[in-house]
């Protein structure tokens, strides 16, 4: 049998199987229409949009690879990157370490009624962050705010909170923890109760004390969890959109907490250049892709 009539009978009886399972597919196409529609098309039609020039009225020009070339020179775009990696080392450890402190304390035994405290800590993930974030906001007023009449009544002249460009990032550092610790502990709580209490119950028979039993059994074992929450908190960091919004105002002072993904947004929806967007969207999705690839290979390998 020649390579021409394997081909045509494989065709064949892949047809053929196809026509006898017509209604199963039938049933499931509804999914792969709406997907093509709102996910497929609209990934295209950016990726095309990205090379040309369009305001989202009029003609598409084509204009090739000049909105790329004009962003290599955009200053304002490689800010909100930088921004990125200084929020990334402002509250990452902290919380992903905080998290962990707090997963290994609620899974204790003597730990009683952990379902209340674990519901407390993960309210503020729930909470509408445009609500928090103007919460936050006047309680870092700084005239007015609770958090300087605080510190005055100790002697503690008033903190910049919003109107110092690393203050205002170490605000909303800690907005950014305050919401999302909850969500880190509960996945570090389930990856804590895979692990056998039989380990750190031999560790402490050999003479570990509970320090070293969590930074030497513990940690070790929690790595791929832990590397999975480092992976969410970096795209975390550079995709904050109603964080900023609602408590810097769109990214003041002087774009210190601008982010990408808000630069992307002033771009489309303020200022109508939806090809440029496009571009740097494409660019900001690359650079996430690498960061991502090189936590995994230097921190996800094995000992």
């Amino acid at each position: 049998m020649t390579t021409d009539t394997r081909v045509l009978t494989r065709m064949k009886r892949s047809w053929g199987e196809v026509k006898r399972k017509r209604w199963a597919y039938a049933f499931i196409s509804p999914f792969y229409i709406l997907f093509a529609i709102f996910s497929v098309y609209p990934i295209i039609f950016s990726i095309y949009l990205s090379f040309t020039e369009w305001k989202g009225m009029g003609p598409k020009v084509f204009v090739g690879l000049e909105n790329y070339r004009r962003l290599l020179g955009d200053s304002v775009f490689w800010q909100s990157i930088r921004n990125g990696v200084i929020l990334f080392f402002l509250y990452v450890p902290i919380m992903t370490l905080l998290a962990l402190v707090l997963a290994v304390i609620l899974n204790a035994k003597f730990v009683r009624f952990f379902q209340v405290f674990r519901t407390m800590i993960f309210i503020p993930y729930i909470t509408t962050m445009i609500a928090a974030g103007f919460v936050f906001r006047m309680m870092m007023n700084m005239k007015y705010g609770f958090f300087n009449i605080l510190l005055t009544s100790i002697g503690i002249p008033p903190v910049p909170w919003l109107e110092n460009v690393w203050w205002a990032r170490i605000s909303l550092s800690l907005l950014v923890m305050w919401a999302w610790l909850g969500y880190n502990m509960v996945i570090m709580l389930a990856g804590l109760q895979t692990i056998s209490k039989d380990l750190v119950e031999a560790a402490t028979i050999d003479g570990a004390n509970p320090v070293q039993a969590f930074f030497r059994i513990t940690v070790p074992l929690m790595k791929p969890i832990i590397l999975f929450c480092v992976i969410l908190s970096t795209i975390g960091s550079f995709g904050l959109f109603s964080e900023v919004y609602s408590l810097t105002v769109g990214g003041r002072p002087m774009n210190a907490t601008l982010t990408p993904i808000v630069y992307i947004w002033q771009q489309a929806f303020q200022h109508y250049k939806f090809s440029y967007a496009s571009a740097v969207s494409y660019v900001y999705f690359a650079i996430i892709v690498v960061l991502t690839l090189l936590q995994l290979r230097y921190f996800g390998r094995e000992e």
